[in-house]
């Protein structure tokens, strides 16, 4: 028998309504927090890798890749419940927003014109330190400024842009060769968008006292009890496994397109620019009109089911794609699930919370659920690749996907 899900303690009620342009300046933030990370994750940071360590370049990206996913995994949680006990003049949430932005550009920068493999390793660990603070930053300002039945079509902006990151950055990476400026472009973005946000932002000051500091406080930061929180743990899981199976082509795009179709990787670099570019386009359209159907219907579970079962077909058509009509129509299948996905990922998340009244720790806890995977899979991906090849990896990742679709059933609190 299932476990009942134990209710928050009874605090004070939520926002009515969101205030006015909340959610398309927010939506427009995270697009340039996105843009800012995602773009060095699929295309830039394998070219540079390639670069400047030669043929060593597989190892060198897994651990760039690794440590970087665990610096942003485990900072998040700690970013989130630092922003709930923040106190300043300026509010809770903007602090983490506007000096996350400057540490992520500055880490860019140490990766964009430092050639050295520790100056990979440092500058992307500094970079995900810095950007996760700042969308952690901006992910709990949601639930305290949005009431839960208009939480959808925020989710659905949220996933948009998240998506729209990816296709920024393909975009330039199809358009320029220049590397410096893949890098430092989309940064300059992120810094526009988050200070319209944090400029228009009213974030209230909180005024119940601040927690004692302690290294117990913040390590209780990753603890929660999916035994009295069992749908929490539940989307927990679903999203890992989501996650894993759709970052699998994403991260391995550019060498997998070289090896099928015989490329340099700094030539594969500018086709999964292309791909992407029109791949993302569609999975952007498909978040937005799917947040808002959530809310309309009412449910959110269906989206994400049907997430799972598409993106296991769309990773089995690209592990046996022997061309590249066959990979950018495979690429087409996962940007729907990509579209469905984003669209109640956040909602989701912001439903089952264990504690509403300081949801940054939670989200943050739920954060580890993308950031997993990415630690994990460049440790999987090369062990598979080890004793098979890209159709092997992708086909794993199927699995994966579609235990993701199983997993969200659990769920009780949310249709």
């Amino acid at each position: 028998m299932a476990l009942a899900e134990t209710p928050p303690a009874p605090g004070p009620a939520g926002p009515q309504a969101a205030p006015r342009g909340f959610v398309v300046r927010a939506a427009l933030s995270n697009w340039g927090l996105w843009t800012a990370l995602m773009t060095p994750s699929i295309v830039t940071l394998a070219v540079r890798v390639e670069a400047v360590a030669g043929p060593d370049y597989e190892a060198v990206f897994a651990m760039t890749m690794s440590v970087g996913a665990a610096v942003g995994m485990v900072g998040g949680p700690i970013w989130g419940r630092l922003s709930d006990r923040t106190r300043s003049r300026f509010g809770r949430r903007r602090p983490w927003i506007a000096g996350g932005i400057a540490v992520g550009t500055a880490g860019i920068a140490v990766v964009a014109f430092v050639p050295q493999v520790w100056a990979l390793v440092l500058g992307w660990a500094l970079a995900q330190a810095g950007f996760n603070a700042a969308l952690a930053g901006t992910m709990a300002s949601v639930p305290d400024q949005v009431p839960a039945k208009d939480q959808g079509r925020v989710s659905g902006a949220f996933g948009a842009a998240v998506t729209g990151g990816i296709l920024a950055g393909s975009g330039l990476a199809a358009i320029t060769q220049h590397t410096a400026l893949m890098f430092m472009v989309p940064c300059a973005l992120a810094i526009a968008l988050a200070a319209q946000f944090v400029l228009a932002f009213r974030d209230p000051r909180v005024e119940a006292p601040r927690e004692r500091f302690s290294l117990k406080a913040i390590g209780a930061t990753f603890v929660f009890d999916p035994r009295r929180h069992p749908d929490f743990g539940w989307i927990w899981l679903a999203k890992f496994l989501l996650v894993f199976g759709g970052a699998t082509p994403m991260i391995y795009m550019v060498y997998f397109i070289a090896a099928r179709l015989d490329l340099t990787a700094a030539e594969a670099a500018g086709v999964v620019g292309v791909v992407f570019l029109v791949s993302y386009a569609l999975q952007t359209a498909v978040a937005l009109c799917g947040g808002w159907l959530s809310d309309r219907i009412g449910r959110r579970r269906p989206l994400f089911v049907a997430s799972g079962l598409v993106s296991a077909a769309g990773l089995l058509m690209l592990a046996f794609a022997p061309n590249l009509p066959m990979i950018v129509a495979a690429q087409l299948v996962l940007s729907v699930s990509g579209g469905l996905f984003a669209a109640v990922d956040a909602v989701l998340v912001f439903q089952t919370l264990p504690d509403p009244e300081e949801p940054a720790k939670d989200l943050g806890i739920a954060n580890l659920a993308n950031g997993l995977p990415q630690v994990v899979l460049p440790v999987a991906a090369a062990a598979v690749l080890a004793v098979g090849d890209y159709s092997l990896l992708f086909a794993a990742a199927a699995c994966a996907a579609v235990g993701g679709a199983l997993s969200v059933l659990r769920v009780k609190r949310v249709r």
